[in-house]
């Protein structure tokens, strides 16, 4: 039986502010950060769940739209 590729979900990051931080968490019993983007004021990132990242933490003000919907991160 062939093997298919895991279907990843991805999210957009638009940042803004200058400074939004985005952290990249791993997967597995212990839970640490492996990459981090910094993102000035209209700069967009597309990130992506997969086998290694399990969750992504982002600070400062910034728009995420994902398959479930809009949300915006930082103070208002």
């Amino acid at each position: 039986m062939e093997k298919r590729a895991q279907s990843s979900d991805f999210i957009v990051i638009k940042a803004l502010e200058d400074g939004v931080n985005v952290i990249g968490l791993t997967r597995g019993s212990d839970t640490r950060f492996h990459h981090s983007e910094k993102l000035d004021d209209g700069e967009v990132m597309i990130a992506q769940f997969t086998d290694h990242t399990s969750a992504i933490k982002i600070r400062g003000t910034a728009k995420i739209l994902t398959e479930f919907g809009e949300v915006e991160s930082g103070k208002k």
